[in-house]
C-alpha cells in the first residue's frame, strides 16, 4: 500500500478538502452544512484544515474551526475517511498539532437504523485510536415559530444583572450537582471555579449583547437561577439555563426555558437551537414541553 502523507492544506490547494466522497450518513455533511475558507466566504481556515494523502488520493481530512477572532480553534467540526482507511484517519488526528473537542453528529434514532449505527461507530472507533476520549451524548434541538411559543408560567421575576461578579457566584451554585458532563469533567480537574471561568468565558465570547443576561427569582426576591438567550456565530440560541440546588425539584427550569424563547423570538428570532445531555432526562423533558424537535443527536469527544 501506498505511504501516507499527512499535511495541512492551503488556499491554493484547499480543493482537495472535497476529493474525498462522502455519503452524507453522518457528520455535517448530513445536514446540509458545507466546506469552504474564509477567502472562498466560509468559515475554514487552510491552515486548520489537515488530509491524509496516499500517493495523490485523499483517503482521510479533518477541519478545525475558530471564530474570526480565535487564535485556537474551537472545535473539529469535519473528520472522515475512506472506506478501509480509518488507521489513516486515526494518525491524521494523532499528527495535526490542533486539539479541540470533536463534535460527531447524526440523526435522531440512528441507534435503530444499521448502516447509521455503523458510520457512527466508525468514527468514533477512529477518534478514539486517534486519540479523543469520548465524554458525552448530546441532543441538539431546533426550535422555529411552527413549533408554538411556550406558555410562560408567571411564576418568576426576571431582571438584568450587569455585574459580572453576581452572575459568576450565581453559577457556582448553578454547578452545585450539575448533571452536564462538560462542567462535570473541568471541575473534576480544575474545581467549580475553573467551570465558572470557562462558562463566563463563552458566555461573553457569543456575539451577542450582554444586556439579554437575565437572573430570575420568585416575587419574594429569592434566586431561583440564571437564563441566557444568546446568539452563537450561526443562529440564536438558548446558551444557559440553571436553577439554583435549593430551587430544584419545583420545574422552574422549565419556566427560564420559556422566557428565555420569548425573549429571543423578542429580539427577532425565527429560529432557535439549544442542546443538553442525553442523559440529563429533566431538562430533556422541559425541552419536549416547550416544543422544542430533537434535530440532531450528537457525540462529544475531548
Amino acid at each position: 500500500m501506498t505511504g501516507l502523507v499527512i499535511r495541512a492544506l492551503g488556499e491554493h490547494d484547499a480543493h482537495l478538502f472535497h476529493a474525498l466522497p462522502d455519503p452524507g450518513l453522518v457528520g455535517r455533511a448530513r445536514f446540509g452544512h458545507t466546506y469552504a475558507t474564509l477567502a472562498q466566504g466560509g468559515e475554514y481556515r487552510p491552515e486548520w484544515t489537515w488530509v491524509a494523502l496516499r500517493g495523490e488520493r485523499v483517503v482521510a481530512r479533518a477541519a478545525w474551526w475558530g471564530g474570526p477572532d480565535d487564535t485556537a480553534p474551537k472545535a473539529l467540526d469535519w473528520f472522515d475517511f475512506a472506506d478501509g482507511e480509518a488507521d489513516a484517519g486515526a494518525r491524521l488526528l494523532r499528527a495535526a498539532p490542533l486539539h479541540a473537542e470533536y463534535n460527531l453528529l447524526a440523526p435522531p434514532g440512528w441507534r435503530a437504523d444499521p448502516e447509521l449505527r455503523a458510520a457512527v461507530r466508525s468514527r468514533a472507533d477512529a477518534a478514539v485510536a486517534g486519540g479523543l476520549t469520548p465524554l458525552v451524548e448530546r441532543y441538539r434541538y431546533e426550535w422555529t415559530p411552527a413549533d408554538g411559543l411556550p406558555p410562560r408560567p408567571g411564576r418568576l421575576v426576571f431582571r438584568p444583572e450587569p455585574d459580572d461578579t453576581t452572575v459568576a457566584a450565581v453559577l457556582r451554585r448553578v454547578l452545585v450537582g450539575t448533571l452536564d458532563a462538560h462542567d462535570r469533567r473541568v471541575m473534576a480537574t480544575g474545581g467549580p471555579d475553573a467551570a465558572v471561568e470557562e462558562n463566563m468565558e463563552l458566555l461573553h465570547w457569543l456575539p451577542s449583547p450582554r444586556e439579554w443576561w437575565r437572573l430570575a427569582h420568585t416575587p419574594a426576591g429569592e434566586l431561583v437561577g440564571i437564563h441566557v438567550p444568546a446568539r452563537n456565530p450561526s443562529a440564536p440560541c438558548v446558551a444557559y439555563v440553571g436553577v439554583v440546588p435549593e430551587q430544584r425539584g419545583h420545574g422552574y427550569a422549565f419556566d427560564l426555558l420559556a422566557e428565555c424563547t420569548h425573549d429571543l423570538v423578542g429580539y427577532g428570532a425565527e429560529r432557535i437551537v439549544a442542546a443538553t445531555d442525553r442523559g440529563n432526562t429533566p431538562m430533556a423533558a422541559h425541552f419536549a414541553r416547550a416544543g422544542y424537535p430533537v434535530a440532531q443527536e450528537r457525540l462529544d469527544f475531548v
